[in-house]
């Protein structure tokens, strides 16, 4: 008994697309085995061992269109050696010596795919097989078959099934880029060939008898047809080894209208064998092909149907030109880096239908051409110098860089063209005016002329009416004159002028002119044009440029930036958005007028004047005007914006600017930190937002009327007195944070008033000369961040009302560093202000010892359970040089403190903490520390740097901290690295330990 069994192939490709594809076509394959596996188990196998042998001739040809690329993989196909084949394969896949040579190397060729697939990685899959296999093909040509699913489900699909998916033909006129692709049909027949797979499942093959004819079914034929139109020539050949039903697929002449084998090895009698195979081919490749005559005259011959022919990389004789007469349809050739005839010789080209010619980059002395019919002709970069056309239908000529071609003959070839309308003749350098002018007046309707990189042209007496694409780059002979003959261009719409470096002005009046190039012009100085529909200008690199006007109504955007000398600018564009102006040094004052309302811009939005360093005084007035940076502007002193729906200023390096008025204006945040010398400002913007003067130290007249600003930063203004805060709280009553560090001048007066800002919860006074903060406490009643960082001249009773009269009820976190109370202030305000969450002591020098352990005579007839608790959560005492003792018991009832930090205190000696919630310790340069005791069970990080404390110590304190996971002990004298060990021993949750590379 023989075991039926029929892998699941999927072949990897080497494009991701290709990949998906494929695998797709594999499943397909997959169900088709299935099906045809459940059709009849033959007991004998002569039968299809003979239809095998039938087919080996066309089996053959793939193989050797395989092999035919000779390099391998790098051919047109995929070379497959039958000594690659392992012994472990021929044992994997015995088939009793039924199975002849051909099918012995198609599975040692999956084999070798499958390896090369896995080496790839493209995510293609290989074929693996432990038993026996026979691959069950019908006897019958399987063109046409169906997945047969039983008798009662064939009668149901027969019924239900969708109409047949027609294969169609793909048009491959010219290019193979064409090609057109019919995804959605595609996804269609493979949800219902999905729910085929289930139902094939539940039949046994071995009982399933039916004829093809019973199982004929035309959607599996045209499914692949669709799908195989996503693959390549090279895949195709892949797939052509799978089964018969594949190779006839991919062998269908709709995949080889355009015979590829451009840079690829392939021999005469193979290039016959496949004309002769696909006698309808439309499209021929043989560029790079060795041999390329007598592959072409075989093309030229045998494809009769031939319409587009490309070749090059190599040497065409006179018999190839002779026999083009033969090729009736063909339409468009291409011959690249040829070399024609034998170099002393004449070559004709004729044909009647030719549309379309190319020969570029080709060696030749004379060429004839007489085309009837050619539209398009293309002579680039050949080497010829006389070249006779009789083309009465050209339209494009091209002979650009054929720079053997005399002036005489380019005349002559043009004007032999009365329908000329593209001519391109860059880098001829012989081209004269009168040459010009003989073409304008034999090609009445030239629209597009390349003359760049001509020297011998001006164009003053040429006329070129009908001309609407003029190039002329590099072109010496072009001046201000040469401007006079481009105006009678009136259908002109492109200009290219780059590189004309005797061009000092260009003035034009053209109506359809849309874009003009203008780059590298050294002597170019002024630039006057005129047209409404003109919508692209490109000016760059013209150091002498002065003066620019421009009227047009499509134009949007203008950049002009480097151009040093530009001094004067008028702007009639009633479409203009955007102008870029970057690095024009010499612009004057007087560019305001021309982007303020009125000035020829009305829609205008984005504004850049970046570097420009001449501007001094701006002024601004638009009604559009959404964006404006004036960044580098180093001079200037004044800025006036009357800009409601402004959004965005830059600022950034104007540190001249003395005045600044934004009145009014459209912005939520405005940054004025970067102008130091600010000293007068009005900003009126109703949506602001955040307003930020930090750094402006001489700002003396302030008016700010911000309805909704809600953040101010004053930091640093020293100059700011208690009238201009006034002002500000009364104009700005949602101010939620107020920053006046180090503003002197505010005193009493300007506090008092903060009683007009009721959201008012961020307050920060540090380094100022407060003496008295009553005013605070009785205006800002909500205040929840108070900092007092600094304010020496606060003294002990200064914040009693605090922790006496109740002040700030809704006071969470409070900041006293580097402040001048003394200890018993501090220990009644820590004692008193039970809500406070964040304190800061840092630097406080009157602060000697942080002890909690001792109880008042008050406190001592209240039990502990009767106390509330500290809501205390971070407390900061950095630097305190007197502080010797810390202690915090569990009466002093601080559940809520998470963080400590008590670093570069360099008298601390006693550390004794209680705290059940505390996991963040810091005491880190504490040299003096010898004591350490912790009762604190969620400690999480303990920081020692340079405590002069020994390893027993530390051992000790973590000894009951079950949650320690980073210890920090690096540049500890008495601790050494070898101790880690015990350490770690102390304490098992220990997860990182600094320590120092050595002893010290």
């Amino acid at each position: 008994m023989k075991i039926w069994c029929f892998p699941f192939l999927c072949f990897g490709v080497e494009e991701e697309e290709d990949n998906n594809i494929v695998s797709c076509t594999s499943n397909l394959y997959y169900f088709y085995c299935c099906n045809k596996g459940k059709e009849k188990m033959r007991e004998d196998m002569g039968n299809e061992s003979e239809e095998m042998e039938n087919e080996d001739s066309e089996l053959g040809f793939w193989e050797t269109f395989h092999n035919g690329g000779g390099g391998g993989r790098e051919g047109l196909g995929l070379q497959v050696s039958g000594e690659r084949a392992s012994g472990i394969e021929n044992e994997r896949f015995n088939f009793d010596g039924e199975f002849d040579e051909k099918n012995g190397d198609f599975f040692r060729w999956i084999n070798e795919e499958s390896r090369y697939a896995g080496s790839r990685g493209s995510g293609s899959q290989g074929v693996k097989v432990d038993v026996s296999l026979n691959l069950g093909l019908g006897a019958a040509s399987s063109s046409s078959s169906m997945i047969a699913t039983g008798g009662e489900n064939y009668d149901r699909d027969t019924q239900i099934k969708r109409p047949k998916v027609h294969s169609f033909s793909l048009d491959w006129g010219a290019n193979f880029e064409n090609e057109t692709h019919y995804l959605a049909p595609m996804h269609e027949v493979g949800d219902e060939d999905s729910s085929a797979a289930g139902d094939i499942s539940r039949f046994d093959c071995g009982t399933l008898q039916l004829d093809d004819s019973e199982v004929r079914m035309d959607l599996t034929d045209d499914l692949l047809h669709m799908v195989f139109t996503f693959l390549g020539h090279i895949d195709l050949c892949r797939a052509a080894r799978v089964c018969r039903q594949w190779r006839d697929a991919s062998s269908h002449e709709d995949f080889w209208r355009y015979l590829n084998f451009e840079n690829r090895f392939i021999s005469v009698q193979q290039f016959e064998d496949m004309c002769r195979r696909y006698p309808n081919a439309t499209a021929v490749n043989v560029y790079g092909t060795p041999s390329i005559q007598p592959l072409v005259m075989r093309a030229v011959s045998s494809l009769r149907n031939l319409e587009v022919l490309t070749l090059g990389k190599g040497q065409l004789g006179e018999t190839f030109f002779q026999a083009l007469t033969d090729c009736l349809r063909l339409k468009s050739l291409t011959i690249n880096d040829a070399t024609l005839g034998n170099g002393i010789q004449e070559i004709p080209i004729y044909h009647d239908r030719l549309r379309n010619l190319q020969i570029v980059k080709c060696r030749v002395i004379r060429i004839s051409i007489r085309c009837p019919q050619l539209e398009s002709l293309s002579l680039k970069r050949s080497s010829m110098p006389h070249a006779v056309l009789n083309c009465p239908l050209l339209r494009e000529l091209d002979i650009a860089s054929c720079h053997k071609l005399s002036d005489a003959a380019i005349r002559s070839a043009a004007t032999s063209c009365p329908l000329l309308e593209s001519l391109d003749m860059s880098n001829c350098s012989c081209v004269s005016d009168e040459t010009l002018r003989d073409i304008a007046d034999a090609c009445e309707n030239l629209h597009i002329l390349d003359a760049s990189y001509c020297p011998n042209i001006s164009l003053e007496p040429v006329r070129l009416q009908m001309l609407t694409v003029l190039k002329l780059h590099s072109c010496e002979g072009i001046t201000s004159a040469s401007m006079a003959a481009i105006a009678y261009s009136y259908m002109l719409e492109v200009l290219e002028l780059d590189n004309c470096s005797l061009l000092t002005s260009v003035s034009l009046d053209l109506s359809r002119l849309k874009n003009i190039r203008l780059v590298h012009c050294r002597k170019f100085v002024d630039l006057n044009l005129r047209s409404n529909m003109l919508s692209s200008i490109t000016v760059s690199n013209c150091p002498s440029l002065q003066r620019i006007n421009i009227t047009s109504n499509a134009l949007k955007k203008l950049v002009l930036q480097k151009q040093e000398s530009l001094t004067t600018i008028a702007l009639q564009c009633q479409c203009l958005q955007e102008v870029d102006l970057t690095e024009c040094e010499s612009l004057t004052n007087s560019i305001c007028e021309v982007f303020s309302s009125g000035g020829g811009c009305p829609v205008l939005r984005s504004l850049v004047l970046d570097s420009c360093e001449s501007l001094t005084a701006v002024s601004f007035s638009s009604t559009s005007l959404v964006s404006l940076s004036l960044g580098g502007c180093r001079a200037l002193t004044s800025l006036e914006l009357h800009c409601p729906y402004l959004e965005h200023v830059s600022l950034d390096g104007c540190d001249h600017l003395e005045r600044a008025s934004f009145s009014p204006v459209g912005l939520r945040s405005l940054n004025l930190g970067i102008c130091p010398k600010l000293n007068v400002l009005h900003v009126e913007a109703p949506p602001m937002v955040s307003l930020e003067l930090k750094g402006c130290g001489v700002l003396s007249d302030a008016f700010i009327d911000c309805p909704l600003l809600t953040s101010l930063d004053a930091s640093f203004c020293s100059q700011l007195k208690d009238d201009c805060l006034s002002a500000t709280a009364s104009s700005c009553p949602l101010i939620e944070s107020l920053v006046l560090m180090s503003c002197p001048s505010v005193g009493p007066d300007g506090l008092s008033s903060l009683r007009c800002l009721p959201n008012l919860t961020y307050l920060d006074l540090s380094y100022t000369f407060l003496v008295n903060l009553q005013p605070v406490f009785d205006s800002c009643l909500y205040l929840k961040v108070l900092k007092l960082q600094a304010c020496k001249y606060l003294n002990d009773t200064s914040l009693e009302p605090l922790y006496k009269g109740g002040a700030l009820p809704a006071l969470t976190e409070l900041d006293l560093s580097y402040g001048t109370l003394c200890q018993s202030a501090i220990e009644e305000l820590l004692t008193g202000c039970m809500h406070l969450t964040h304190v800061s002591l840092n630097g406080c020098v009157n602060m000697h010892d942080l002890d909690w352990g001792f109880q008042s005579d008050r406190q001592s007839e209240i039990s502990i359970k009767d106390q509330p608790g500290r809501l205390l959560q971070n407390l900061n005492c950095v630097g305190c040089p007197n502080i010797k003792k810390v202690v915090i018991p569990p009466t002093a009832r601080c559940f809520h403190l998470t963080s400590l930090n008590l670093s570069l205190s360099s008298n601390l000696k006693e550390v004794d903490i209680s705290c059940c919630n505390l996991f963040f310790l810091n005491l880190s340069n504490c040299n003096s520390l010898e004591i350490l005791k912790f009762d604190c069970p969620r400690l999480t990080s303990l920081f020692l740097q340079c405590c002069n404390i020994d390893v027993e110590a530390v051992e000790r304190a973590i000894v009951q901290c079950h949650m320690l996971e980073t210890l920090d002990v690096r540049f500890c004298p008495k601790i050494s690295p070898v101790s880690m060990g015990t350490l770690r021993a102390a304490c098992s949750s220990l997860k990182r330990i600094f320590s120092s590379l050595a002893p010290t």
